[in-house]
């Protein structure tokens, strides 16, 4: 066979593209034009060794194919062989380190190519047939609420899994177990790790792995595990936009379009139940088939968060819009249930039909929600799998930093719509004994507001009965500024004091007594008198007070301390249960959710950050289960470093900036 360089023979042409040890099948009477064909495939593979970083040197520009005259009027594509030669070429320089190393021959796919006038773009691998792709988007059968709930319940098992595996009191590392040890042989470093997400021969719905065009190439034994995960990682993203489409696309068709409905809604209120869901499916749509058409380039995926990035600058807007609008559309929901028995039959009569598989009406209108908020993570579970300081891996970062960026503007717009309300109610409900201070502000929320007892007299008389002890106060925690009141007929507050909230400070005093559990100290170190001042207060339960201390002083050191203090371990918890938050200070949870232990108390309450937006809160202990393993809990965290390092090296920068 000829070589691409001097026409010189080359020794062994295509062994060291070997498949697990053995020669690759490839005929003897090949021609220069597979030869060429690898060494314009090596380069595109993102762990061919001159595209890592710190490589010596970038990966030679492919040589140009013949002219298509000397072809024939077809340009072939390479076989599939030939396609399994080039991967195995692929990896086993991403084990062999830099060429040239002693003892070791430089394959001959790895050789530098002549110069070509102009570099085209590497064709794909092994194409799959825009048919093949459709039949297996076809076949999904799963609406996305029910993909939704099989993954993160398959998530949470996962986890399950491995935290039972490793026990929590093993102490070095020299006692690993052989499963825990680093692979010892290159036909198991090689072996498909096992990966059973979705794994249901009823709902139809494929892995990566699962597919038969990747059953038949033998990819599977040549790519590495960790390339495995991570194509699975991809065309999970894929799939489940495929699900979600198609969940849109129902109800689209099914509800919203229904001509009995449009008869029963006014304009009106059609518009607030249903936003600007048409915009969404397009943006759905659009964005589907730029990735269908990624996958079907190549049954290796080369990536899918160039994509991501692209369509979250510009176009994921909508999602805002329609997001912003849950408040009156949830409010809009419940008011037609109650004042339109027609509208109230003809959804439950639609919500019967076979096609919604027993899903509720209002589980469709929280999916644009709930996709853009999963888009998010499954953009991190990419993240945490591709090679560090990679191309792949700065494209994932930023797909994600924009993702965020949506998804923070989406809560943003829920919370204004539900904040203004709020605090022009409680505006109404206050009467000022000292100077007025304004309460509506654009920039000012509710965090906490509730009863608690206030001490009376001065400290010697703890030895008076509880009766006379305490006295019932009621206050109204914002983010910048604390209100102190006492309740009086009407459902009026009478306010008595106020403070800024950065001039609080609280203490918690020691058990002293039944009289006297569950009693902090609050100072005011400048209130409505400009003076300082102290409040003794009495909470009803020990979950209560620790939750207005955290909530009245948010920078006193909790019990655990946060992720973000750089612990090589702490305290976490998986969640189990789904959890609504019933209060501000409490925190919603999904389920998979991985959060921090930062505080918790005695009658089952936690105090957690949740580790993918590093949100704060409280919820019922008995919603999550503790991961025990501290393997899997450092793993968390290093995991949860490296998605959100791009902002930490922001912050860090905005703080020399400030320090300057």
């Amino acid at each position: 066979m000829g070589s691409l360089k001097n026409n010189e023979p080359v020794k062994e042409p295509l062994n060291v593209l070997s498949h697990k040890g053995s020669p690759s099948p490839v005929n003897s009477d090949k021609t220069t034009l597979d030869e060429l064909w690898i060494q314009r495939l090596l380069p595109s593979y993102p762990r061919y060794r001159g595209n890592r970083p710190g490589s010596p040197s970038p990966a030679p520009l492919p040589p140009p194919l013949p002219p298509p005259e000397l072809l024939g009027s077809r340009l072939p594509p390479p076989a599939m062989e030939l396609l399994a030669a080039a991967l195995s070429a692929a990896c086993a320089l991403d084990q062999d380190g830099s060429a040239g190393q002693p003892g070791r021959e430089p394959p001959a796919a790895a050789e530098e190519s002549p110069a070509a006038g102009t570099a085209e773009a590497p064709p794909p691998a092994h194409p799959m047939t825009a048919d093949s792709w459709r039949n297996l988007i076809e076949q999904i059968g799963l609406l996305y609420q029910e993909y939704r709930d099989k993954s993160t319940r398959e998530e949470i098992e996962t986890r399950r899994l491995q935290d039972s595996q490793t026990d929590p009191e093993e102490s070095s590392p020299s006692e690993e177990t052989p499963s825990e040890a680093e692979p010892t042989s290159t036909t198991e470093s090689k072996a498909p790790p096992q990966i059973s997400l979705l794994r249901n021969s009823n709902s139809r719905f494929n892995l990566w792995q699962d597919l038969p065009e990747i059953r038949s190439s033998g990819v599977l034994s040549i790519l590495q595990p960790d390339e495995i995960k991570l194509q699975e990682a991809m065309f999970e993203l894929v799939t489940s936009e495929a699900s979600y489409y198609k969940s849109l696309n129902l109800l689209v068709s099914h509800f919203m379009e229904n001509e009995r409905l449009k008869k029963i809604l006014h304009q009106s209120e059609a518009h607030i139940l249903f936003s600007n869901v048409l915009d969404v499916m397009a943006v759905s749509e659009r964005f589907l088939l730029d990735l269908e058409q990624r996958v079907e380039e190549n049954i290796v995926i080369s990536d899918v968060c160039d994509i991501v990035y692209q369509h979250t600058v510009n176009h994921f807007s909508v999602y805002i819009t329609y997001v912003s609008n849950q408040t009156y559309q949830e409010r809009a929901y419940k008011q037609l249930l109650q004042d339109k028995p027609a509208f109230r039959e003809l959804i439950s009569q639609l919500e019967l039909d076979p096609k919604c598989k027993g899903l509720s009406f209002s589980s469709f209108l929280i999916l644009p929600f709930q996709r853009i908020t999963r888009l998010k993570l499954l953009v991190q579970n990419i993240l945490k799998k591709v090679e560090e300081k990679s191309d792949r891996e700065t494209t994932a970062l930023d797909a994600h930093k924009e993702l965020e960026t949506v998804v923070k503007a989406c809560n943003e717009g829920v919370r204004k719509m539900s904040r203004t309300e709020q605090m022009i109610s409680i505006q109404k409900k206050l009467e000022f004994k000292i100077k007025s201070v304004p309460i509506i502000s654009h920039s000012r929320w509710l965090l906490k507001q509730g009863e608690l007892q206030q001490m009376n007299g001065p400290k010697t008389s703890r030895t008076l009965r509880t009766k006379k002890l305490f006295r019932e106060i009621y206050l109204f925690l914002f983010n910048d500024l604390l209100v102190i009141c006492r309740q009086i007929p009407g459902d009026k507050y009478q306010v008595f004091d106020s403070a800024p909230r950065g001039l609080l400070r609280v203490e918690e005093l020691e058990d002293q007594g039944q009289s006297l559990a569950n009693v902090f100290i609050l100072r005011l170190l400048e209130n409505a008198d400009d003076r300082e001042a102290s409040y003794m207060l009495k909470a009803s339960s020990q979950s209560e007070m620790k939750r207005w201390m955290i909530s009245l002083a948010p920078n006193r050191r909790t019990k655990f301390v946060s992720f973000t203090s750089r612990l090589v371990d702490c305290p976490q918890i998986q969640c189990v249960h789904p959890y609504v938050a019933q209060q501000p200070d409490e925190l919603s949870l999904e389920l998979a959710d991985i959060l921090n232990i930062l505080d918790k108390t005695d009658d089952g309450w936690i105090f957690g950050e949740r580790l993918h937006d590093q949100e704060r809160g409280w919820f019922p202990s008995s919603m999550g289960e503790e991961i025990l393993n501290p393997k899997i809990r450092a793993q968390n965290l290093k995991e949860c470093f490296r998605v959100h390092k791009s902002d930490d090296s922001q912050r860090r920068k905005l703080g020399s900036r400030n320090r300057q």
